[in-house]
């Protein structure tokens, strides 16, 4: 994999609290953003995987066995 150097501008008390969260974990400031960078990637990949399957059943529809026509009454469903 290649990397690349980019240049962030960022409050200072962001970049403080961050520093410390890095601390915590034992990790670098930019291996923190890069997981955190891939996790936002890896969410909205999966988004759209999901919305594409999603719209290709809506396209498709059901079926539901009825070939189509309506065999039944709405009183049949529904006792009175």
């Amino acid at each position: 994999m290649q990397y690349q150097n980019i240049t962030l501008s960022i409050p200072k008390e962001l970049l403080k609290k961050i520093k410390h969260i890095a601390i915590e974990k034992q990790i670098s400031i930019s291996a923190l953003l890069t997981k955190t960078l891939e996790e936002i990637v890896h969410k909205e990949d999966s988004y759209e995987k999901a919305k594409k399957h999603h719209l290709s059943i809506l396209e498709t529809g059901f079926e539901l066995d009825t070939c189509g026509k309506i065999n039944w009454r709405r009183e049949d469903l529904h006792e009175r």
